[in-house]
């Protein structure tokens, strides 16, 4: 595999165990609003897609004052009524450590808010391995390329040296749109399957198998 100078992560499902939590919490939310509470796979197939438009899909609704009350009964319950741990996935931190030792640029395209970024690296202490980053406050919401376009004019990258890592469609829908490289990973909340629709390079089913992809000589 070729040595990338820039690889590209997603957050949620990728580099974070937090699938479960963002489910509980969509849950919550809608009990909050007193609307149809979603199963887990319903909740699940919409991790990735930015706050606000990821609600209005799960909820099938353009109703702003239901959205907006929506997003704050979310955002409430992640904050305070959740108390799930997001642990970073096994093996996560030393691969970053081994890529940054390795000289890659390494950034992040999420979904999640600024602050909620934010405030995950600093929990986890892990916002230094990154060059630069796009969340949901600064771009378009996946599945368009704005994010990834973003960093790759921030760091002078050509596409073709640069590498998207996700484990969702939508990270895979990105990169392909434009051409960039990329690994789904199964671990996260989207099925295999679905991933290999977008041709990645591979899917892989572990940290330990992506950072052997990623860094094959160590």
């Amino acid at each position: 595999m070729k040595s990338y100078k820039l690889i590209i992560f997603d957050w949620d499902g990728t580099l974070m165990d937090s699938a479960a939590k963002i489910v509980s919490c969509m849950q919550l939310a809608a009990k909050s609003c007193d609307v149809a509470v979603p199963s887990a796979q319903q909740a699940s197939d919409i991790i990735g897609i930015s706050l606000r438009p990821a609600i209005q899909k799960l909820f099938a609704t353009d109703d702003e004052g239901l959205t907006d009350r929506l997003v704050a009964a979310y955002k409430k319950a992640y904050l305070q009524q959740d108390v799930k741990p997001c642990p970073m996935f096994t093996g996560a931190i030393a691969m970053l450590q081994a890529l940054k030792d390795d000289k890659r640029q390494l950034a992040v395209a999420t979904g999640k808010a600024r602050r909620g970024l934010n405030r995950v690296w600093q929990h986890t202490g892990t916002g230094d391995f990154f060059t630069t980053s796009r969340t949901a406050d600064e771009a378009e919401s996946k599945p368009s390329s704005d994010m990834l376009l973003q960093i790759l004019q921030e760091t002078g990258v050509d596409v073709t040296d640069a590498l998207m890592v996700g484990d969702t469609t939508y990270d895979m829908q990105m990169a392909q749109a434009i051409g960039m490289d990329r690994i789904g990973v199964s671990y996260g909340v989207h099925a295999q399957v679905h991933l290999e629709n977008h041709a990645p390079l591979a899917v892989v089913h572990s940290v330990g198998e992506l950072q052997s992809m990623l860094l094959p000589h160590y």
